[in-house]
């Protein structure tokens, strides 16, 4: 019989799936192993350990489930300790696919794939549950078809995007030839011969990369990106930060830092005369301190493990530091020198909540933090140091505010959502026009998980800026690779653009003679993008566009402290755009940099 399949498989296209039950074969095969299962007993589980080496890794990890068939047992493997050094077991019994990610590194990853041997190919399982999701999918669902297809673009290198400004480039991400056994949602089975060939046709690669084109209008000062993944001859962790002049278009400097072996920047800020450039040490446990203009290491000092975001007040000047695998939001005097305060952002659960990308008030006087194990906002006085807690969506990642800080927003990672929070009076609007303390933006409205998107959609959604004038919040989508343009008086989705591999990071700064430009980094992709959120400057956002993209890689004329070797400009995460721009941040603005400004962009909100 196994030979008949084979034979009636050969006849049939391999990028096409195959319902095993509309074979002849198949319904007599399928009987024979539903009757040998009977005889089956029980095998040893299946033992993963994730091994945490500090001899490795000089960052914590917290490895969790992500996607599990429904009946496996202990899923999500989330443990109240939090990050950590050393080793972590699962047995896993269900047969199905699991995959796993880090909760403070969302973009670690591992799966295995627990198979019966009485199904054909490697069984994914009936139903599986995916994080953040009460109700388990088939299979052979269009969520789970997305998020394979993005482990493994994000796992090998070689399928990240490399743009190129010359010509057009095919990309053409690699998945296993394998034969993958799903189900469908009437419980049939579903054998994918060949999974790259069903890939190549399910999510139409090759695809074609446009040669890039950089905005016509100039922007202001610079912009500087995380770019996390380039590697080094001269130092053995990943990283450095590259900067754009965004007046000539131009990547200028590159900051790797080896003689400090800078590992995995993150995200930066820096300060109101802008002297200093500050940098988190994602994978160590350090901010970094560097001369702006001549990119010079100044200091470093240890703040926690695995420092993610930094931001300043913009009343004292003072460093506002996440501390993401632990519990701590720290406060540093200027230039960083020394730390004047920890605000533990969760003394009461007993759970690491692992902060993430905060966001600072225009006064300098509150912060929100997302606790991403707690599907809480942190909501923190700062001169005070007392917390409070509102409930938001599953995996809460990164923090934004409207420039009058009467609201926040977080985007729920693994919820499919962003929630607004008012921090004063009630401010969030509803769907059915109504105020409200708090609401939900439900990215997941025009998706259905089973059979895909049919309108404006967003997907694992991370950094969320709102402009400085409060038109528009513009959300990263690394998953659907969509940035959600966001009307915040509303609430309301007005149009999805398009980013590219993993798209994750994103600041606003100012446009040459009045308005602002957004610039997005991506993970996966080698190009900074730039969204002019209301070109025609009319007040209204349908016509936000990409104005243009720029590559990150630089050329002969980049100067670098090291020595480029790979992944040239690769692995975008956090942006700074200089000069600062947003609501009490911009009214510090040196007398040399607000020549450059407009009246409006110097006072965004009046």
């Amino acid at each position: 019989m196994l030979g008949e399949l084979k034979g009636s498989l050969a006849g049939l296209p391999v990028d096409k799936p195959v319902n095993v039950l509309d074979l002849p074969v198949g319904v007599s095969l399928q009987g024979v192993l539903d009757s040998l299962t009977k005889f089956a007993i029980t095998g040893p589980p299946v033992t993963v350990k994730f091994n945490v080496d500090p001899s490795r890794s000089q960052g914590l990890r917290n490895p969790i489930g992500l996607i599990a068939p429904e009946n496996a047992k202990g899923f999500p493997y989330m443990d109240a300790g939090g990050a950590f050094f050393g080793e972590k077991t699962i047995q896993l019994t269900e047969p199905g696919l699991y995959a796993f990610t880090d909760s403070v590194a969302p973009y670690m990853l591992g799966a295995v794939v627990v198979d019966d041997p009485l199904t054909l190919g490697l069984d994914f399982g009936k139903s599986l549950r995916v994080n953040g999701k009460p109700t388990p999918v088939p299979s052979n669902a269009d969520i789970i078809q997305r998020l394979v297809n993005a482990f493994f673009t994000i796992t090998n290198p070689n399928n990240w995007q490399k743009f190129s400004e010359t010509e057009d480039v095919a990309w053409n991400p690699i998945q296993p030839p394998a034969p993958i056994l799903q189900y469908d949602a009437a419980g049939a089975p579903v054998l994918i011969p060949n999974l790259d060939a069903y890939y190549d046709q399910y999510f139409k690669y090759p695809k074609t990369l446009p040669a890039l084109k950089k905005p016509k209008a100039p922007g202001v000062g610079e912009v500087w990106v995380a770019t996390q993944m380039e590697d080094y001859a001269d130092k053995d962790k990943p990283g450095s930060i590259t900067k754009v002049d965004v007046e000539k278009w131009s990547v200028d400097q590159k900051i790797s830092a080896p003689g400090i072996d800078m590992n995995n920047t993150h995200n930066m800020w820096t300060d109101k005369n802008y002297q200093y450039l500050y940098a988190n040490e994602w994978f160590n446990n350090k901010t970094d301190v560097f001369d702006r203009k001549t990119g010079k290491f100044i200091r470093q000092i240890e703040v926690g493990h695995n420092p993610a975001h930094v931001m300043t007040r913009p009343d004292t000047d003072q460093l506002v530091v996440g501390i993401n695998a632990g519990t701590d939001i720290v406060e540093l005097e200027p230039g960083a020198t020394s730390i004047t305060k920890r605000i533990n952002v969760d003394p009461e659960s007993g759970i690491t909540p692992h902060p993430h990308a905060h966001w600072v008030s225009a006064d300098g006087k509150t912060v929100v933090a997302p606790n991403t194990m707690t599907n809480e906002a942190a909501i923190v006085d700062l001169d005070s140091g007392t917390v409070r807690h509102d409930a938001v969506g599953a995996f809460p990642i990164a923090t934004s505010m409207t420039p009058d800080s009467k609201k926040a927003y977080m985007s729920n990672f693994l919820g499919m959502s962003i929630t607004c929070l008012s921090l004063a009076e009630d401010a969030c609007a509803t769907d059915d026009g109504g105020i409200a303390h708090s609401s939900a933006i439900d990215l997941w409205k025009n998706y259905n998980p089973q059979t895909g998107p049919t309108g404006a959609w967003g997907g694992l959604t991370i950094q969320l800026p709102v402009s400085p004038d409060g038109k528009a919040m513009l959300a990263e989508n690394t998953l659907s690779q969509t940035v959600s343009v966001i009307d915040p008086r509303t609430n309301k989705v007005i149009k999805d653009l398009p980013c590219n591999a993993g798209c994750h990071g994103a600041n606003f700064g100012a446009k040459k003679g009045g308005g602002y430009y957004a610039y997005v980094s991506n993970k996966f992709s080698n190009a900074m993008q730039v969204i002019d959120i209301d070109p025609n400057n009319d007040g209204n956002i349908a016509d936000a566009e990409v104005a243009g993209q720029i590559m990150l890689g630089g050329n002969a004329n980049t100067v670098n402290d090291g020595k480029l070797i790979s992944a040239a400009g690769e692995g975008g995460q956090g942006v700074v755009a200089i000069p600062l721009v947003y609501n009490g941040w911009t009214q510090n603005n040196p007398d040399a940099w607000r020549e450059k400004l407009t009246p409006e962009q110097l006072n965004p909100i009046g």
